[in-house]
């Protein structure tokens, strides 16, 4: 197909976005309505870079959570709205819907699902392969610089340019999309598009409310010596941000620049907005020992002194903590090395309780979660109905995935809410065509 800046393409739909929600939109919808006419307009040079990132290139496609009440707990902005349509579509049908592709998932030990491949790559080719299938078109590296609504048949002036589908004369296609590349006009347009500022702009533009974006999956920044040296270690911890109403407790990842794994990106979701506000500089409280309060921790502190009164405290390590990481904290509560336990003072054990338990460490900055950026922002929920997934502002407009205001922790939450949008997005407009 020949593509010139001076030609008019007509779709039925023009979808923006070769993302996950892009893809999963056009997909359902070509199964269902085969005669229409799709086409997927990719900025870059490549389609689904997400998926293809995602999990370490494993590509995390859901989560093991089958009860709509307890998957919506995982989005810190979307829950409410996300309910009714997880009744309709989730983890289930997106097991369904990739099996029936002859796409295998598995679950690992904390909930997340990959296909069996362990490839992202698998779940690539199912949508290329799809798309080739239902004469769905991608076209790539086409930068959209402008959209409207308008009323222009095809009748018209522009009818004389049309050169890729004839125009029903029945049927007017008021949406006009400019691209680097050409210019397209169709009767639905899917905004797909992630967290794209030059999108919300032109959304906003067009009479849309756009919730400024601020990162939500990010790793703390923190130097300390109770963590210096310690980069892959890993152990289950209670964190919460000091002086916040923020709490959460899970994996806690040490690494080269501070606290990762998913008890702290749980708290950077939760708390994306205020951590912003904060200009990233807080102070988390870190429980090694999860639900053990200092007091407790102090009388177990005490019994081993008691029993192993001739054994250096450096011996083993106790409370199931890495041997590593336990020997961080008795440094950082005075106890050196050539002391044994019977020789530990009764500050001592209070100072080791206090770091077993209530350890504070400085937040100074963030850093990206991996290549998995997500952002908290985008077009206001309240704007958007959710049994169709349409603009309220704008007829015809169709919004899924990230341009939405919409985020999840890590887990394959995030490529849910992906796959349930394009879903619903789909059947909303076969419904009208049928």
């Amino acid at each position: 197909m020949k593509e010139a800046q001076n030609v008019t393409l007509v779709f039925d739909i023009v979808v923006i976005g070769g993302g996950a929600s892009g893809f999963f939109s056009a997909l359902n919808l070509a199964v269902s309505r085969p005669n229409l006419k799709i086409v997927i307009l990719e900025r870059g040079s490549n389609v689904l870079t997400k998926v293809k990132i995602s999990g370490g290139g494993r590509c995390n496609v859901t989560h093991a959570e089958f009860i709509p009440q307890d998957l919506v707990l995982n989005y810190p902005r979307g829950e409410k709205e996300l309910l009714g349509p997880f009744h309709s579509f989730m983890t289930g049908d997106t097991i369904g819907w990739f099996e029936e592709r002859g796409v295998q998932l598995k679950i690992e030990e904390d909930g997340r699902m990959f296909p069996v491949s362990d490839s992202s790559q698998t779940i690539i080719d199912c949508f290329l392969a799809e798309a080739a299938k239902y004469n769905v078109k991608i076209l790539k590296e086409h930068v959209v610089k402008e959209f409207a609504l308008t009323r222009c048949s095809p009748k018209g002036r522009e009818s004389r340019k049309l050169d890729f589908a004839k125009a029903d004369s029945e049927k007017s296609y008021p949406w006009k999309v400019i691209t680097s590349k050409g210019i397209f006009r169709s009767t639905y347009l899917i905004a797909a598009t992630g967290s794209n500022p030059k999108m919300w702009n032109l959304l906003e533009k067009l009479g849309h409310t756009i919730t400024p974006a601020v990162p939500s999956l990010f790793t703390f920044n923190i130097k300390d010596k109770r963590i210096e040296g310690l980069m892959g270690l890993s152990t289950e911890a209670a964190v919460e941000v000091v002086g916040l109403n923020l709490q959460s407790e899970g994996p806690l990842l040490i690494t080269h620049w501070g606290m990762s794994g998913p008890g702290i990106l749980k708290l950077s979701a939760w708390g994306a907005r205020e951590l912003n506000d904060r200009g990233y500089n807080f102070k988390v409280k870190v429980n090694w020992l999860l639900h053990v309060v200092k007091e407790e921790a102090l009388d177990q502190l005490n019994d081993l002194k008691y029993k192993y009164g001739k054994q250096s405290p450096y011996s083993y390590a106790h409370f199931e903590l890495p041997k590593r990481l336990w020997k961080k904290l008795l440094e950082a509560s005075g106890i050196q090395e050539e002391l044994n336990w019977g020789d530990v003072s009764k500050s001592m054990l209070e100072q080791l309780s206090k770091e077993l338990t209530e350890g504070i460490f400085q937040v100074n900055g963030k850093s990206t979660f991996k290549e998995e950026f997500v952002t908290a922002g985008g077009v206001e929920l309240k704007e958007v109905n959710f049994k169709t997934f349409e603009s309220k502002v704008l007829p015809n407009l169709f919004l899924a995935g990230e341009v939405l205001n919409i985020d999840a922790i890590t887990g394959g939450f995030n490529f849910q809410n992906a796959w349930t949008g394009g879903y619903h997005i789909a059947q909303a407009i076969k419904n009208r065509e049928s």
